[in-house]
């Protein structure tokens, strides 16, 4: 297995869980700024811009952005 797949598996639940955290906190955040929210639509927008995001980093990385970072 290559050293890179290796260490990234390793913190896989630490990734995953930094990827939680960031849409639990703007959960709360839109609770604190917005008390009447209707949370399920909060959570679908949130849920749309991460993958937004996501979708902009997968394009960088495709233009090879990253290859030497």
């Amino acid at each position: 297995m290559d050293a890179v797949v290796k260490d990234l598996i390793s913190r896989k639940a630490e990734i995953q869980a930094e990827v939680d955290m960031l849409f639990q906190a703007n959960m709360k955040f839109t609770d604190w700024n917005v008390p009447e929210a209707n949370d399920k639509e909060a959570a679908k927008v949130i849920l749309d811009m991460i993958q937004e995001q996501l979708d902009k980093i997968k394009t960088d990385v495709e233009a090879g952005q990253y290859d030497y970072y």
